[in-house]
């Protein structure tokens, strides 16, 4: 991730300076009278105004949003954006009759990535005057990759049209590169909370449901509520939104689910817990399942090796601008040359599931200072620290599925009565 960062940030640097020269230099050929200051504030506005849009991807909607924007920025005729099959997505200002005369040269740029010009000398008009005096039709590149075409229409020099457009197809270029990185990164985000879900234990699923079935016919009011919480820790672990953000109170939720059910297997007196929360950090963001497996590696791994049990930790400190959490079990522990093979493992093969995997989330969503951090000794237990910004750029939670109504479902379902006693 620290990459991305670095090379998005580049790639926007870069198409900002090369507009901003564009345009100075377009200021300077006219002889505007304002301020290079405020060219220089104006010109940052209508760059920064395109490239919200541009984040997108090259749609219908962007397209349309995008080229007013650059046709105010390049002080044209006209802007015209072209998508790789050739569509015109969008034509903002006049001289819409000369579309058809720049079809051929549309297709010309996609087939060979080669700008095209045409002069208005050399297409049929009967339009006197004519806005058009000289058109361009500039390329679109991703990694040296077909992404459309961009068209200006101008009334004005040759020579300035064609450097202004190419400028300002590099920074319609980046801004799709970044388009194409985000959608990268989100995938790779989706692929690893699918793989984490993969690996919430089987055993912990088959086990759940044995140690309801044991309760129906003893303790059917128990068998009922774990029923319930077993219910609705699967429907948030595999929610179908694939999303990748939630909120603490949400994964606190769902580890007291867990740990219900575990410990209504084990009992009270191998598997204590200890929940300490600061409200004040309970609406922070955090990629999605990055505490429950933390907690199921303490209990699987931790303390159910140990004999007679232990005691498994959460704790959220509020520590201003950022939260401070921690999940600490006093179990077995672990040899600590193992750890950083398990915090390296990104798609969780080893044997502490889910380490590796939301140790990479956890620096791709907030950066490389956001790593998980471990301390363990063999014999001596494992405490697992993360720290947790309260606001980052585009990281909001997704909206939780609601939950159902037990109370009607239990009129609807029930857990079945304890049959009586045959007749002697």
């Amino acid at each position: 991730m620290p990459e991305l960062l670095t090379e998005r940030t580049v790639l926007t640097l870069i198409a900002a300076l090369g507009v901003l020269g564009m345009f100075v230099m377009l200021c300077r050929s006219r002889r505007v009278s304002t301020s290079m200051e405020d060219a220089t504030l104006a010109a940052l506005h209508r760059v920064t105004s395109a490239a919200p849009y541009l984040r997108s991807g090259l749609t219908q909607d962007s397209a349309d949003k995008t080229a007013p924007h650059l046709r105010e920025l390049l002080s044209c005729v006209a802007v015209g954006v072209v998508d790789p099959d050739g569509t015109m997505l969008a034509w903002d200002g006049e001289a819409n009759q000369h579309y058809g005369d720049l079809t051929g040269p549309i297709e010309r740029v996609l087939s060979t990535d080669k700008r095209e010009y045409v002069d208005h000398s050399d297409v049929p008009c009967d339009q006197r005057p004519c806005p058009m005096r000289h058109a361009v039709v500039v390329p679109l590149e991703v990694e040296g990759r077909n992404r459309g075409a961009l068209v200006v229409i101008t009334g004005g020099d040759q020579k300035r049209l064609l450097r202004a457009a190419d400028e300002v197809a590099d920074h319609v270029s980046a801004q799709l590169e970044l388009a194409e990185l985000q959608e990268s990164k989100e995938k790779l985000a989706r692929a690893e909370v699918r793989a984490l879900r993969a690996q919430i234990s089987p055993h912990f699923i088959y086990n759940a449901l044995n140690t309801i079935s044991s309760h129906v016919r003893t303790d059917p009011e128990q068998a009922r509520e774990l029923l319930q919480e077993f219910a609705d820790f699967t429907r948030y672990s595999f929610r179908t939104n694939d999303g990748m953000y939630t909120t603490l109170a949400e994964e606190i939720r769902n580890i007291d689910r867990y740990l219900m059910l575990e410990g209504a297997r084990f009992g009270p007196e191998r598997l204590k817990v200890q929940l300490k929360i600061a409200p004040e950090v309970l609406p922070v963001t955090l990629p999605f399942l990055a505490l429950q497996p933390l907690v199921e590696n303490a209990v699987r791994h931790g303390l159910l090796n140990k004999p007679g049990g232990g005691t498994v930790s959460v704790i959220a400190e509020d520590l201003g601008t950022e939260a401070l959490i921690s999940v600490d079990d006093d179990g077995i522990g672990m040899n600590p040359q193992d750890l950083e093979s398990e915090l390296d493992e990104t798609h969780m093969s080893g044997a502490h599931v889910g380490l590796g995997n939301i140790n990479n989330r956890m620096r791709s969503t907030f950066g490389n200072d956001y790593g998980l951090v471990v301390e363990t000794e063999e014999g001596a237990g494992m405490k697992v620290i993360m720290r947790v910004p309260k606001y980052s750029p585009g990281v909001h939670p997704d909206p939780a599925p609601p939950l159902p109504d037990h109370s009607r479902q239990e009129q609807e379902i029930g857990v079945p009565e304890q049959e009586p006693a045959p007749a002697r």
